[in-house]
């Protein structure tokens, strides 16, 4: 992962201005899978799903609890957003520029550090309520510090550097997830680089559900096809000019320039706010040259060892990651005790209950309108339906006044400055009379009223130990709050049906009203029932 510009007064290299904070990823390292396929013996078994990785994420925050973020989170870069720090910034359209330091459209990438609900500037403290946003996202925080060791970094009160205790060839030798890079603009020419080399461990189990239920098996065949969210975009960063004797520039605009996702997938990392009043992550990523014109920046993402982006990787100062250049698979594999082998192979033909999931996109849901759209005709084994919201590409005209809808001209889980599509949806969109209807029979008894309706009865406690029934044995990590706020996921279970009915096919159709003052698009994921029988002594299908 690399930050780079040749027109900014950018210093990494330098402790006063490092840039150690500018950049970092959405969670889970899974969302840099936009697609995966698994052929088991010549036979396709796991269908291609565009945008997985959002259904991925939502198992992840309705199955995880805090202690395995504590646990697993540093190894597979899974911290939730604070579903309580964002803000939203639209100024207008094309007569207005928008001049956020957060950037435009929804944005939830500040740092924590210094800042707190006491210690908030006094531009947020005269200000309505409004909770901590903008003021804090601990888990964007969380997810930096991930990747963001830099051996040279200054420990606690002292001169010394880490590289005193480590060096970086032992770095490269674990694999560990650094800072190896990092060169000033004013000794290379004008050009300004960061760079960050992750070791990201994906396990399959959380890709999907197949690998939870196979067995043990001897002699299989499987081929996995990834189609990977490689991203990079494009941003300035502009304020205006110093005035003598000040020489210091004050921060006044992030504008997001472009977005390229080859695969029309997520963009996995975000850009750090960069308003140096509140002490943001960014900050040192310097808004002017000394002329006073916009600084440009690139941020690019690519799995491997090195930069996919021809401009970036032509830069003087660029350098390739020393970690590995492909993509490594670990197997466990096992010797059998002789008498348990022969107990295990004494039924060899073993059958695997999984699920699998297409994704149905439903656009254009009109502000305020109701919305009755058909998922599919049929589809047989249904076992869940889930809607994951975002503000739709385009304009919405509220009050007289035309706005852009998303505050951006990409979608929202394509903005370095929020984290949607990676366990966070765009904020405050609710749905009234809300409903799935199966084969013409409404899933749930009574329309979804009120929004605690669909937090009590539907999403809580979905994929949890015992379904979150038990107090004090349960696990999830989306609260009624954050369900209010930015993970605004609706989710039915619609598999309640006798065992005769689960092989024909039904069709599965949505109802509903937006509440939001926004135009939504909506990511709308069907799971279904899927069975493959082994036979485990030689791995081929039966």
């Amino acid at each position: 992962m690399t930050l780079s510009t040749t027109n900014g007064v950018f210093e990494p290299a330098t402790a006063a201005t490092s840039a150690d904070y500018a950049l970092g990823l959405k969670n889970w390292f899974g969302s840099i899978i936009h697609s995966f396929t698994l052929d088991y013996a010549g036979t396709t078994v796991i269908q291609q799903c565009p945008w997985v990785n959002m259904w991925n994420i939502f198992k992840l925050m309705t199955t995880m609890s805090w202690q395995d973020v504590y646990t697993m989170g540093p190894q597979i870069g899974f911290y939730p957003d604070s579903p309580t720090s964002w803000g939203f910034d639209n100024l207008g359209t094309t007569t207005v520029p928008n001049t956020t330091t957060y950037g435009a459209g929804t944005s939830n990438n500040t740092t924590v550090g210094g800042v707190g609900p006491t210690n908030l500037p006094l531009d947020y403290q005269n200000r309505f309520n409004s909770f901590d946003s903008l003021s804090g996202n601990v888990g964007f925080t969380k997810r930096i510090q991930y990747i963001n060791f830099d051996p040279e970094g200054l420990t606690a009160n002292t001169i010394d550097t880490y590289n005193q205790l480590i060096d970086k060839s032992q770095l490269n030798l674990l694999y560990k997830s650094y800072i190896f890079n990092k060169v000033n603009a004013s000794t290379n020419g004008g050009v300004g680089i960061i760079e960050y080399s992750i070791t990201a461990t994906v396990y399959l189990r959380h890709v999907h559900s197949f690998f939870q239920m196979i067995p043990l098996l001897r002699g299989a065949f499987m081929k996995m096809t990834l189609f990977l969210n490689n991203s990079s975009a494009i941003f300035t960063v502009s304020g205006p000019a110093p005035t003598p004797p000040i020489t210091t520039a004050v921060v006044d605009s992030l504008l997001l320039t472009s977005v390229n996702v080859p695969v029309g997938g997520v963009c996995p990392f975000m850009i750090t706010a960069v308003d140096s009043l509140t002490d943001q992550g960014g900050s040192n990523v310097r808004p002017i040259t000394v002329s006073g014109a916009a600084a440009t920046y690139s941020a690019t993402l690519s799995v491997g060892n090195r930069c996919l982006v021809p401009a970036v990787k032509n830069l003087v100062g660029y350098s390739d990651a020393p970690s590995a250049s492909s993509i490594y698979l670990y197997t466990p594999t096992y010797d059998f005790n002789p008498t348990f082998e022969e107990i295990y192979l004494s039924s060899p033909i073993k059958s695997i209950k999984y699920t699998d999931v297409y994704q149905f996109p439903v656009n254009g849901i009109q502000a305020g309108a109701p919305f009755n759209s058909l998922l599919t005709n049929g589809i047989s084994g249904a076992v869940s339906v889930l809607i994951i919201p975002f503000f739709s590409v385009g304009t919405v005209s509220i009050g007289g006044q035309t706005y852009s809808n998303n505050g951006l001209t990409v979608p929202c889980y394509q903005s370095p400055f929020d984290p949607a599509g990676c366990g966070a949806t765009s904020p405050l969109v609710q749905f009234t009379g809300f409903n799935v209807v199966v084969s013409g029979q409404n899933a749930i008894y009574n329309n979804v009223v009120r929004s605690f309706e669909e937090f009590n009865n539907q999403l809580y406690g979905c994929n949890s130990v015992n379904g979150g029934l038990t107090d004090g044995l349960s696990s999830g990590l989306i609260s009624s709050q954050g369900f209010e706020m930015e993970q605004c996921y609706y989710y039915v279970n619609v598999e309640r049906m006798l065992p005769v009915e689960e092989s024909v096919p039904k069709s599965i159709r949505i109802t509903g009203i937006n509440t939001s003052r926004r135009n939504l698009d909506l990511f709308c994921f069907v799971e279904y029932k899927c069975n493959l029988d082994i036979d485990l002594n030689t791995g081929a299908r039966v």
